[in-house]
């Protein structure tokens, strides 16, 4: 009676509505299996060709509801996951091919729901179920998740190319440094054996336009110098160099007797000037007592003469500076203090007190050498104190610049410009020069302190009949100990007390005689030099 009508499913045979407390298609939490009567239909009649699930028809519907999520096996990932990489089919096994475009991935794919006895997938009579064919050929999108096994091991990532551009850059760097370091080595060789790659240059200051203070040692010597020669004298088999100054301007030179003194019989004497002119010169006077002498030249205009000092206001260690020729070289400066004053020094000359000289010097530390006798010693204004004549050596007793060719150890003496300029000007206007004496001879061998008169019957004549030592009372044997409050204490020294003053002066001589002391008044008298 039934027959050829449509049966309406029953209750036993509809999907079970999902609650909340069961997931989505009946699946229950016994093995994921509805229940035995939701999943076994009871039989009737078997459905229709055409029909879903029928012969021939479109594959049966699943009997679970669709995932909404897409969750594997089932659907694609989640929304709270990423999705794992797709397994791509590797080559078969034992050689073959790959499968052809359009065929199923070869792969696993997710197990077969398992047959269980007495539940069947379709309605009693039914026909068997074919079996059923891939998604793609059912007309279903193929789902990227097909070939996706969680339970298989997973592909090993295929290993990247090696980055060889990075150790060729490595390795471009090191040979870079070690030809960097190679060029710098040999250029710095290069450098501190040649000097440099070119010329080299060093800084400099300019050069200064401005003079120097006239009070100064280069502002004096500016000064001095145009005023200082260089004699040069040659005569007698014999020849030398010293210096000399300027006087005035109509050619007087001053220097010492020792320098021209091989000219004094037809020698010939030049002189040089500062600037480097010559000219022939002439001997005025000159005095072996004073060792001094005057020489002309003619036809020099031009000159520079000198401002003379006075040496009584030199003090010591005032400081000074000496000019001359020491050796022959011309225009040495050398500079120095005043060490002392007063100093007696003999030199010069020849045995015999009428030919020794016999000077009150001044002694200074300036380095005085043979050469630079005759040259001016000036203080700190450019004016003349003394007249640079003698030196003491270290292994000679002889103490003139002309006897010994030792060098300077700081001792030399200068005659006080107040003498040679009495001598100067006697020199120019008689040409000869005027000693004060006191009229007594001295016993130069006597070995103790004071200036001892020699005794009758020594061979000299002890007093000067009516010299100044007779009017004043000097008598044979007496000891002179003091001059003008001087101590003296040997008879060079009192030749040189007198010979520092003029004929005339009035000195005050103290004696011992017999054991007793005396004083008396004696006035110089005069003797001519030569």
């Amino acid at each position: 009676m039934d027959e050829g009508k449509a049966t309406r499913p029953k209750w036993w045979s509809r999907p079970r509505r999902a609650s909340v407390d069961e997931p989505y298609g009946g699946v229950s939490g016994d093995g994921g299996m509805p229940p035995p009567e939701a999943a076994t239909p009871p039989p009737g009649p078997s459905a229709p060709a055409g029909a879903p699930g029928g012969p021939g028809g479109t594959a049966p519907r699943p009997l679970h509801a669709e995932d909404p999520y897409h969750t594997p096996p089932y659907g694609g990932p989640g929304p709270w996951a990423p999705a794992p990489p797709v397994q791509r089919p590797g080559p078969p096994p034992g050689g073959g091919t790959t499968p052809a475009q359009g065929t199923a991935a070869a792969g696993p794919h997710p197990p077969a729901q398992a047959a269980t006895p007495g539940r069947t997938g379709q309605l009693p009579g039914a026909a068997p179920a074919q079996a059923a064919a891939p998604p793609e050929a059912q007309g279903f999108p193929q789902s990227p998740w097909l070939g996706y096994d969680p339970w298989a091991a997973p592909h090993a990532a295929p290993e990247e190319p090696r980055r060889s551009g990075r150790r060729r850059a490595v390795i471009g760097a090191v040979l870079l440094a070690l030809l960097a370091g190679g060029l710098g080595g040999a250029a710095g060789a290069y450098v501190e054996r040649q000097g440099g790659f070119g010329d080299v240059e060093l800084a400099q200051a300019p050069a200064e336009k401005t003079g120097r203070a006239p009070g100064s040692v280069p502002g004096i010597a500016e000064a001095v110098l145009p005023g200082v020669v260089t004699i040069n004298v040659r005569g007698g088999g014999s020849e030398g160099t010293g210096t000399g100054f300027v006087l005035d301007d109509k050619g007087h030179i001053l220097t010492n007797n020792h320098v021209v003194e091989p000219a004094g019989n037809g020698g010939k004497v030049q002189v040089t000037f500062n600037g480097g002119e010559t000219a022939e010169a002439e001997v005025v006077g000159r005095d072996g007592g004073y060792d001094l002498a005057v020489v002309r030249v003619e036809g020099v205009s031009g000159l520079d003469p000198l401002p003379l000092g006075n040496s009584e206001s030199v003090r010591v260690g005032d400081p000074v500076i000496a000019i001359g020729a020491p050796f022959g070289l011309d225009g040495t400066v050398t500079t120095g203090i005043i060490s002392a004053k007063e100093r007696p020094i003999t030199a010069g000359g020849e045995d015999g007190a009428s030919d020794m000289s016999y000077v009150d010097a001044l002694q200074t530390d300036a380095s005085i050498n043979p050469g630079n006798s005759g040259g001016p010693l000036v203080d700190h204004k450019g004016r003349v104190i003394g007249i640079n004549s003698a030196i003491k050596a270290a292994a000679e007793g002889q103490q003139a610049p002309g006897d010994t060719q030792g060098g300077s150890i700081g001792l030399g003496f200068a005659i006080p410009v107040n003498q040679a300029k009495r001598v100067a000007e006697e020199l120019i206007n008689t040409g000869k020069a005027i000693h004060p004496v006191i009229g007594v001879t001295l016993d130069m061998a006597y070995a103790g302190n004071g200036a001892r008169v020699v005794d009758k019957g020594s061979g000299s004549e002890p007093v000067t009949p009516d010299g100044p030592g007779d009017k004043a009372g000097i008598r044979a044997g007496d000891l002179i100990t003091e001059v003008d409050g001087q101590r003296v204490n040997s008879g060079e020294e009192l030749i040189v007390k007198i010979r520092s003053h003029r004929p005339g002066d009035v000195l005050g001589l103290r004696l011992e005689r017999d054991g007793k002391e005396k004083s008396v008044r004696l006035k110089l008298g005069t003797a001519s030099g030569r």
